[in-house]
């Protein structure tokens, strides 16, 4: 029920991100529609910034008999909801920008309940199996959702409905199970004593380079796969690039969720987290030099099964990784909050980046060489992570 939860997550959170924004707002303005998508995200990146260690603060102090971690997941869930229920009625790029900016609220509290729970409730011996059922259901629920839309022949404005309806259905059994355990009262939330916090959790060393890891893994992947409609559309000029882009998809989830299963259990049983951390951000790299080096339409699936496996895998160990550099126990929410800014901003950022580079001349081989450079980077952040194997 757990992976269930998150199914629905990812599929309302990517599924507008890979094909419902883009084929809107090139409804709205085909000409600009680069741009367009590139603000879109920059503004509910910022909104995502903001909202998450905030969320995840008022997480930790909030009280309530329906259990605190469940309170903000099924409140997040229904904002998330509402907000795309709410794109999916605008019509100009403005009103786009605005209600999905919003739903970037409801999706920052949301996250700050669900990740939470694993810290709270799960052993450490544990964490990279259960972190499996956050990331496996990751491409699952993009490719059903592309699947959904273009089988049944959605508009963009029907597609966010139906996600958004099955967003509730999947976070329902859950909500209905789980309880949340007891816990230490919290002092009152104030925003000095909150970024003095932030700050603190920010100078733990360990933490703060599992941080940077985590940012530069995920702005790779992000990068990597944010224009791949309208690279197979503009730069490759494929007869049928919604097929194609499902067909990439489905690659990128199978190999996701084969190692994603794997990795997280292997992982668990050697005690081993770096290791495992490191090799799999490093297909991230290699994908990325593979679509610079030779772009065509039987690289870009090569690259997307290379892609997918190594970013399902690095999530699943990168959270059990993350669960153990916490600094305070009581406060895991908000310094979860913190860490997920690495993992939710980077794909609301990632296509204004992208789109400077695609407009540039030399195109999407340099955007997707900056794919590899920043994975291999974030491989050499995980090695500054002293206090876990």
């Amino acid at each position: 029920m757990f992976g269930l939860v998150w199914f629905g997550y990812w599929m309302a959170n990517l599924v507008p991100l890979q094909l419902l924004l883009p084929q809107q707002l090139e409804a709205i303005d085909p000409a600009s529609k680069v741009h367009d998508f590139a603000v879109v995200n920059a503004i509910s990146g910022l909104v995502a910034l903001l909202a998450l260690p905030i969320c995840g603060a008022l997480c930790d102090r909030s009280r309530s008999r329906f259990g605190r971690r469940r309170l903000w997941l099924s409140g997040g869930s229904l904002a998330l909801a509402a907000g795309l229920a709410a794109t999916a009625q605008q019509t100009t790029v403005a009103g786009v920008t605005a209600a999905w900016a919003a739903s970037m609220i409801g999706l920052s509290a949301a996250t700050a309940g669900l990740t939470a729970m694993i810290a709270d409730r799960v052993p450490v011996n544990q964490r990279g199996m259960v972190s499996s059922a956050i990331y496996g259901p990751q491409a699952l629920g993009v490719v059903t959702g592309i699947a959904l839309v273009s089988v049944l022949g959605l508009s963009p404005s029907s597609g966010y409905l139906v996600i958004a309806a099955l967003l509730i259905i999947c976070a329902v059994p859950f909500l209905a199970r789980y309880r949340d355990p007891a816990h230490s009262s919290e002092p009152t939330l104030r925003l000095r004593a909150l970024l003095a916090s932030m700050g603190n959790s920010l100078r733990n060393r360990d933490f703060a380079w599992a941080f940077g890891g985590r940012l530069l893994v995920n702005l790779a992947n992000s990068l990597g796969v944010c224009y791949t409609l309208y690279f197979l559309t503009d730069d490759l000029k494929v007869p049928d690039p919604t097929s194609s882009l499902l067909a990439c998809t489905a690659l990128y989830l199978v190999a996701g969720i084969l190692a994603t299963t794997v990795v997280g259990v292997l992982s668990d049983r050697l005690g081993r987290r770096r290791v495992f951390v490191a090799l799999t951000a490093l297909l991230q790299a290699v994908a990325g030099f593979l679509l610079a080096a030779f772009p065509s339409l039987t690289v870009t699936l090569v690259a997307s099964a290379i892609m997918g496996g190594g970013f399902g895998a690095y999530m699943s160990v990168d959270q059990a990784l993350i669960t153990q550099v916490l600094p305070d126990a009581e406060s895991r929410a908000q310094d979860l909050g913190i860490m997920n800014i690495g993992s939710v901003v980077p794909p609301a950022l990632a296509p204004l980046i992208a789109s400077l580079i695609i407009t540039s001349d030399r195109g999407y081989p340099v955007l997707f060489a900056l794919v590899g450079a920043t994975a291999a980077v974030g491989v050499l952040l995980v090695y500054r992570v002293r206090s876990v194997r």
